[in-house]
């Protein structure tokens, strides 16, 4: 597994027009991909945490947050084995349904499309489709309140990725700030160690 920051969200979906835009060769392949593109499948992006492990050959789930108009927070978790993504949002009424399926639309189609272009031999490549991903949003998840949107789509990463339910318990609202302190620590610890 792998974890990405939210700048791969957010170069993907402002890149989106001209992958659509550029033309395929005879394979369907040569479409322009955001810039990075490449790095992220290697793993040698984000520099705060590669793991140089290849997607669908070493890695096989992604996980990252995505920001939606500057205003909302969800995760994303990107099954490339099922061809599958799914989205987790903590407040369901801040994006329609016809709204996120514009949001997702760019991953839908550039994941499967990064495997083909990026495969290292002919088949590596024949193993994966150019077909679009499927995705869906959880609505049986616990919602949190306008301003926890963040934290909470961190915590469902993180439970997701080590296999832990989203508890009632944890997740019930008036923890937002006990949730959203306690990541600070973690994060800030995570900072003095890595210098």
């Amino acid at each position: 597994m792998c974890f990405l920051d939210h700048l791969f969200a957010q170069q993907w979906r402002f890149n989106y027009k001209d992958f659509k835009d550029s033309e395929p060769d005879q394979n369907g392949l040569g479409r322009r991909l955001p810039g990075g593109a490449w790095n992220y499948y290697a793993g040698t992006i984000p520099s705060f945490c590669q793991s140089n492990k290849v997607w669908g050959t070493d890695i096989g789930d992604v996980y990252a947050p995505m920001n939606y108009t500057d205003t909302h927070w969800i995760a994303m978790w990107i099954s490339i084995p099922k061809r599958h993504i799914v989205v987790w949002d903590s407040i369901c009424s801040n994006i329609s349904i016809e709204e996120l399926d514009v949001v997702m639309e760019p991953f839908l189609y550039m994941a499967p499309y990064l495997l083909v272009e990026c495969a290292s031999s002919d088949e590596q490549r024949a193993q994966y489709s150019l077909d679009p991903f499927t995705y869906e949003r959880l609505t049986n998840i616990l919602q949190a309140r306008a301003s926890d949107c963040g934290v909470y789509a961190l915590k469902y990463i993180e439970c997701h990725a080590l296999g832990m339910p989203f508890s009632k318990k944890d997740f019930a609202k008036p923890n937002g700030k006990t949730m959203k302190d306690k990541m600070a620590v973690d994060i800030f610890k995570e900072l003095l160690d890595a210098h």
